[in-house]
This record gives C-alpha cells, sequence and structure tokens, in this order.
C-alpha cells in the first residue's frame, strides 16, 4: 500500500470566537484491531492523514497490521484482549509517535471516558463524544433518568440500582411481570435475565448480578418492564462541535440470539414514515439535551403497537455502522475524522435521504456442544 503523504487536513478557519478551535490531524491512530481498523485507515488514507497501527504480539501478522503506515506493539504479555484495554500502553505508543488523534473503533475502549480522558491529558484528540457524555450514557440508569429528563419515552422501570433481593421483588411487583433484570453495566447481553414470576425472581436477581459482577466489575442492576416481542430500532447520530445534530435514519437489529444482533437492516421494515419521523426527532432532542458530539447510537424497544421506549446510547460507532452508510451515501467515519477536527456538518436534516435497502449478517464462533 501507498505510503500517505504527513500533510495536514485542510480545514475551514474558525469564523466565530465561540467556534472550536481548529485542530489539523496529520497522524491517526486506530486503538483497535481487524476490520474496524482496517475501516479507519481507509478513510485516513482518503483524507491523507498518515495511519498508525496497533497489535497484541499475538496479532502480529493481522492484517490491520499492515494496512496502516506505521504498526506498534502494546501491552507487551498481556494477551490478545488486555493489550487492547492498556490505556496506558496505548497512549504512551501515541505520544512517542507523534499521534495527533486517536480513533477507538467499537468494543475495547470505545466507551470508556477514562480513555478518552488519558488521551485529552496527553493531548491527544479522542474521536468520539467527551467524558462526562461517554460516562452518563455508559451507565443505562443514568442514561434512563437524562432521557426521562429530555422527555423521552422511556420502558417502565426502577429510577436506579436496586441493591437487595426484598426491594428488587417489590419494585418487580409493582412494575408487573414479566420484567427484565439488567446489569447498571452492561453490554453485550451480560447480566441480563428475563422473569416471568415472583416464584424465579430471586435466583434470576443473583444470577444476573453475579454475571455482571464477573463481566463488568460492577454487579448493580435495574428493573424494566420486559417489552414482549418487540423491535429494536436504533436511530444513527451525527453531532457536530457547532451544536448541530442530525439523525440518519433507522436500523431495524430485531433478529438476535442471547440478546446478540445478528441482522441489521435499513430501512426498517415495520416502521411508517411518520413513526420514522417522531422517533428521528425525539433522537435529535435527546442529544441536543446531552451536549453530544461526534458518531452515536440511540437505540429504542418498539411494540405491535409502535409504541416506543428509550433503551440505551452507544456513544460510539457501531459494528453495523455501513449498513447506514449503504443507504445514505455517508462516511461515518470519514465525519467523525472530521468533526474531530472542528468541521461544521454542510447537512441538514432534510439532506438525509435513503436510497435502497442494506442487510447485514453477523456470522458468530460458537461451540454448540458447550452451549
Amino acid at each position: 500500500m501507498p505510503t500517505a503523504k504527513s500533510t495536514a487536513l485542510p480545514l475551514p478557519v474558525k469564523t466565530a470566537p465561540a467556534a472550536p478551535a481548529v485542530r489539523p490531524i496529520k497522524k491517526l491512530m486506530a486503538a483497535n484491531r481487524s476490520e474496524i481498523a482496517v475501516r479507519i485507515f481507509r478513510a485516513g488514507t482518503e483524507l491523507n492523514l498518515r495511519t498508525v497501527a496497533i497489535f497484541a504480539q499475538e496479532d502480529r501478522l493481522c492484517i490491520h497490521r499492515y494496512k496502516a503506515d506505521e504498526a506498534y506493539q502494546v501491552g507487551q504479555g498481556k494477551g490478545p484482549v488486555a493489550a487492547y484495554l492498556d490505556i496506558d500502553s496505548i497512549v504512551a505508543a501515541a505520544k512517542e509517535h507523534g499521534v495527533d488523534a486517536i480513533h477507538p473503533g467499537y468494543g475495547f475502549l470505545s466507551e470508556r471516558a477514562g480513555f478518552a480522558e488519558k488521551c485529552a491529558a496527553a493531548n491527544i484528540k479522542f474521536i468520539g463524544p467527551s467524558p462526562e457524555v461517554i460516562r452518563k450514557m455508559g451507565d443505562k440508569a443514568v442514561a434512563r433518568q437524562t432521557a426521562a429528563a429530555a422527555k423521552v419515552p422511556c420502558v417502565p422501570g426502577t429510577d436506579g440500582p436496586v441493591d437487595n433481593q426484598r426491594e428488587a421483588i417489590k419494585e418487580a411487583q409493582r412494575i408487573g411481570f414479566p420484567v427484565i433484570i439488567k446489569a447498571v453495566a452492561g453490554g453485550g447481553g451480560k447480566g441480563m435475565r428475563i422473569v416471568h414470576n415472583a416464584a424465579a425472581f430471586s435466583k434470576e436477581f443473583d444470577s444476573a448480578r453475579s454475571e455482571a459482577e464477573k463481566a463488568f466489575g460492577n454487579g448493580a442492576v435495574y428493573i424494566e418492564k420486559y417489552i414482549e416481542q418487540p423491535r429494536h430500532i436504533e436511530f444513527q447520530m451525527l453531532a457536530d462541535e457547532h451544536g448541530k445534530v442530525l439523525h440518519l435514519g433507522e436500523r431495524d437489529c430485531s433478529v438476535q440470539r442471547r440478546h446478540q444482533k445478528l441482522i441489521e437492516e435499513s430501512p426498517s421494515p415495520f416502521l411508517t414514515p411518520k413513526l420514522r419521523e417522531e422517533m428521528g426527532k425525539v433522537s435529535v432532542r435527546l442529544a441536543e439535551t446531552i451536549g453530544y458530539q461526534n458518531a452515536g447510537t440511540i437505540e429504542f424497544l418498539v411494540d405491535k403497537h409502535g409504541k416506543y421506549y428509550f433503551m440505551e446510547m452507544n456513544t460510539r460507532i457501531q459494528v453495523e455502522h455501513g449498513v447506514t452508510e449503504e443507504v445514505t451515501d455517508i462516511d461515518l467515519v470519514r465525519r467523525q475524522i472530521l468533526i474531530a477536527c472542528g468541521e461544521k456538518l454542510e447537512l441538514s436534516q432534510k439532506d438525509i435521504k435513503m436510497t435502497g435497502h442494506a442487510i447485514e449478517c453477523r456470522i458468530n464462533a460458537e461451540d454448540p456442544a458447550r452451549n
């Protein structure tokens, strides 16, 4: 692959005193591996940036290492997962090699407020929202409270974490079975249990807390009404640092296995134009309320009657971002980089058009014999 020229990205001149400072980016690191790292390097190369890969010892022959202009090993001796979670090693490598900005991709450190803070302390631009927003929306109980304050419909549930079984069972009976127990720090379906009656509640409550503690180091859980046979609809957001927020339509992620998405498509075959417009406006309002910047996704559950409820916000690019790119013809990763440079979104909501239909299918590696 030809080496990208190390020249500054051409950016607009700041015109208003209150506008964020323009930050020319010359060297971009992907704090990730595999497909998303390659995707970041493609966008960076198209913007004439020099790209930097990181890799664990076990990934030294992986393709993403060779798709970047430079590549450096991180997390020596920590293994193929922990290496990409080694904040100090990654930030140190970025500083040593003159990196201006870090794109976290998805997974790993993409929703760690502490990583964004370490980048800022090292004078490296974190391509994503502020640490404060990551922290607020990463705590699902706080995110629910924030959404409710912005008048976004929420699934009936507890106002925050529930600490003991007796209190939890009372709350579940108040909400009405079936309920779902969810980890406050959850993700990937971990620390989630569906409970259909009071007799099964105590066992599932303890099980969810134990799994959450092991997976996230935080055993706190909250309780919501379980919406049976819902559609899982998420809206893609883009927001610049000048206050403009847009949605790029929805993705339907209803086909799942163990709370993990299997098929994502856009546009949703379920939403009517009226419902799409209403949910889009609600999503924009929430993003504006929290001062969101960069790319993010707001997720909803929609029942069979078209009533929708806020579920969570992912403060990063999604695995399925390509589905939205196909139907809107907007390069989300490129936009993320330009927003991080301080550029304004020149688009308006009426400019966003969805053309055609796109579907993504995930392939999961499993051993069925071991469940």
